[in-house]
């Protein structure tokens, strides 16, 4: 885990600003991550570290992984992520940028952030079509068979991606659900290499979408901007045809995110 100026100078940090700090080098990372790997960065007396490690997972803010030695983002801090993202000025921006994507592309779009078990649907902006997808924001999502799931996963490192194929239940949704994990595989690093995810009638029958990345200052994935469609109004290639303003769109959102 790399140096970054918001941490404090190493073994200097404030003593009530310590388990801030851990907090924020677990969300920093992007993947669990054991307390070891975090004091690299932070410097701390190894009983520090481990105490607030312990103190952070039963206060709900870090939540201990499946491999049992590493910790990612708990509920709380997940929660606390959602309510910094709906804050109303930020909101109020990432709105508007999502209803002039919608205008133009003329369908429902999304934006979505990966929560421990799927995608949570932050931002909606409805088409005003009468034929529509009923998916409200708060709504909770598969990662393996929607757009903006396969998005998030292709994304991950190659290693925890092993591990969290290795565990999820692939279950048919539809008849066209991907349920082997090597073709899923094969799926996400075309996604990567492509720079876009799709569900062609993977999820619901009937509904296609696509899903392309907003990203963080460090190039990671933060959340995801999705349009999906009735597959009556919409092919799969129809839809990749809305790619470059979706992207433009999704670059526009990093900004805003950044700020």
């Amino acid at each position: 885990m790399p140096d970054d100026q918001s941490v404090e100078e190493k073994g200097q940090i404030p003593t009530n600003l310590r388990l801030l700090a851990v907090i924020e080098e677990v969300a920093r990372a992007g993947v669990p991550v054991t307390p070891s790997a975090v004091n690299e960065v932070l410097a701390l007396p190894k009983p520090t570290v481990h105490r607030l490690f312990a103190t952070a997972e039963q206060q709900g803010f870090l939540q201990r992984d499946i491999d049992g030695r590493s910790y990612g983002p708990g509920p709380r801090l997940r929660r606390l992520a959602v309510d910094t993202m709906t804050s109303e000025r930020v909101r109020g921006l990432r709105l508007a940028v999502l209803r002039r994507v919608a205008d133009e592309v003329g369908e429902t779009c999304n934006i979505a952030i990966p929560d421990r078990d799927g995608m949570f649907y932050l931002d909606r902006v409805e088409t005003h079509w009468p034929l529509r997808i009923n998916l409200p924001i708060g709504s909770q999502v598969p990662f393996y068979c929607t757009a903006s799931g396969k998005m998030h996963l292709s994304c991950l490192r190659s290693d925890y991606l092993d591990r969290l194929l290795a565990n999820l239940n692939l279950k048919a949704m539809t008849g066209r659900t991907i349920t082997d994990p090597a073709a899923l595989r094969t799926e996400l690093s075309a996604s990567r290499e492509q720079g876009f995810a799709t569900d062609n009638e993977e999820f619901m029958e009937g509904m296609s979408a696509i899903a392309v990345p907003i990203k963080d200052t460090r190039g990671r994935l933060l959340a995801t901007l999705s349009v999906h469609a009735p597959v009556q109004r919409h092919t799969m290639q129809s839809l990749q045809g809305y790619l470059d303003v979706l992207k433009s769109a999704a670059a526009e959102l990093s900004l805003i995110a950044s700020d």
